[in-house]
C-alpha cells in the first residue's frame, strides 16, 4: 500500500485518502523529497537549510524546514537527550518529513542526528514509501563549531553543565556514505 508505514499496530489501518500521490505532485509541480542535514551543533545545518528553503520557495517550489530546536518545542517537547530519546526524536522527524515529501513538498530537516542507525532509519522510512531521501553532512570541524558557539552550549558542556553534549562528551557518528558533504 502506497505510504503505508511499517511497524504499526494491526488495529490501525492506513487511510489512503482520495488523492493519489502523483496527483498531489502534479498539483505542486514537483516530486516531494527530504533533504536531511546532519552535523554538529553550530555546523551550519539550519543556516544552509533555511537558504535552500528560501531558494526553492522563491522558485515557486513548495519547501519546509524542520529545525531540530523548533521540533523540540512541540512535537518532541516531551523528549530529553538520552540515546533512546534522541532516536525517538529522529524517528518522529523522519515520519513528519515523509508526510511532507508525500505531499509534494521538499522537507529540509536540520537535525544533529548523531547516530548512523537513526539516519539509516530515516532513509528507510522514506525509501520504503517510495520517496527520495538525501543525506547532507555539514562537516564543520568541532573547533569551528566551538568558536561559533551561537547558543553557548559548547561553553556549558566544557564547564560540565551539559553532560552528554554531542561532540564534546557525547558521540557523533560521522556519516559513512552521505549523498553530499558540505565543508566550510
Amino acid at each position: 500500500m502506497e505510504g503505508d508505514p511499517a511497524g504499526t499496530s494491526p488495529d490501525v489501518v492506513w487511510q489512503p485518502g482520495l488523492i493519489e500521490r502523483t496527483e498531489r505532485w502534479e498539483a505542486t509541480g514537483q516530486r516531494g523529497a527530504t533533504v536531511w542535514f546532519t552535523g554538529l551543533s553550530g555546523s551550519g545545518k539550519s543556516t544552509v537549510a533555511a537558504a535552500v528553503e528560501r531558494l526553492l520557495v522563491a522558485d515557486g517550489r513548495p519547501a519546509y524546514m524542520l529545525d531540530g530546536d523548533n521540533i523540540r518545542h512541540g512535537l518532541s517537547g516531551d523528549l530529553g537527550f538520552t540515546d533512546e530519546d534522541r532516536g525517538e526524536n529522529m524517528r518522529r522527524v523522519a515520519e513528519v518529513a515523509r508526510l511532507f515529501a508525500d505531499s509534494g513538498t521538499v522537507a529540509l530537516v536540520a537535525l544533529i542526528s548523531p547516530y548512523r542507525a537513526g539516519r539509516r532509519n530515516a532513509r528507510a522510512i522514506h525509501e520504503d514509501a517510495g520517496l527520495k531521501f538525501l543525506e547532507v553532512f555539514v562537516d564543520t570541524p568541532l573547533e569551528v563549531c566551538e568558536q561559533r558557539d551561537v547558543k553557548g552550549f559548547y561553553a556549558l558542556a566544557r564547564a560540565g553543565q551539559m553532560p552528554g553534549f554531542t561532540g564534546v562528551d557525547g558521540p557523533f557518528e560521522r556519516p559513512e556514505a552521505p549523498d553530499l558533504v558540505l565543508t566550510p
